[in-house]
């Protein structure tokens, strides 16, 4: 009997990871308590309706904060659907994910709390209270941090990829250079961060007001990525490139 074709998903890759593994199910789990952290780390329940017209002030902060744990999600939950991984060193990996998420939480809100205030002259109701430029700094260096470890957890995570030897198929070579091109992608994230920070630890102390914002702009670097990736990864292969979609 001829075994059955493998199936792929939308992206050109053989699904692996077709069944939830338990590790896969505990990430999950842990980025759905993240985000659960987001909304009860508010001060206290709207007793009228204008508090609760000034805690709807904080929906945008909310809302980037949100997008932003769900981008490291899709991230991780697409890699275990490619490659079904469940080794000792894809566990650590994992596990380093999930606690870099809940420590992200916190400075994630805080920072985009922060930046809606700041374009808004501070209509948005900030999270905390940033009284000097060494706040300023703190703030903007927590966030890179934990920002760029957990790009490097996705980039560690794609690289381990690339290095296993007991996957079922094999990586073909389209497989292969998308999952380089990831590397690539979660390590200039990685980067973005550090100038981030850098940027920071620069702010002289006579910062005009509009430049006090910029290390989170800094940010906007990322829609770069695709042009650093094809910069500094390898193109797809030709034939599979105009079979399957990029």
């Amino acid at each position: 009997m001829t075994p059955a074709a493998p199936t792929r998903l939308p992206d050109g890759f053989v699904e692996r990871g077709a069944s939830v593994t338990r590790l896969e199910a505990f990430v999950d789990a842990a980025f759905a308590f993240a985000v659960t952290l987001l909304v009860i780390s508010l001060d206290s329940i709207p007793s009228s309706i204008g508090e609760m017209l000034h805690a709807l002030r904080g929906t945008p902060a909310f809302a980037a904060s949100f997008a932003q744990i769900m981008w490291f999600w899709s991230a991780h939950a697409t890699w275990s659907r490619r490659f079904g991984l469940d080794d000792a060193p894809s566990m650590r990996l994992s596990l380093g994910l999930v606690f870099l998420v809940l420590v992200y939480v916190y400075p994630l809100k805080i920072t985009f709390g922060s930046f809606f205030a700041w374009i808004s002259g501070g209509w948005f109701p900030p999270v905390a209270d940033i009284h000097s430029l060494a706040d300023l700094k703190g703030m903007f260096l927590m966030y890179g941090i934990a920002f760029g470890t957990m790009s490097l957890c996705l980039a560690s995570l794609n690289r381990q990829a690339l290095r296993a030897t007991t996957m079922v198929p094999p990586l073909d070579t389209y497989e292969r250079v998308r999952t380089q091109r990831e590397v690539v992608a979660w390590r200039f994230a990685a980067v973005v961060a550090m100038g981030s920070m850098l940027f920071a630890l620069l702010l002289p102390d006579t910062s005009p007001q509009w430049l006090l914002g910029m290390p989170g702009v800094f940010y906007s670097l990322l829609s770069f990525s695709g042009w650093v990736i094809g910069r500094f990864a390898p193109p797809l292969p030709a034939r599979v490139a105009d079979e399957l979609p990029h």
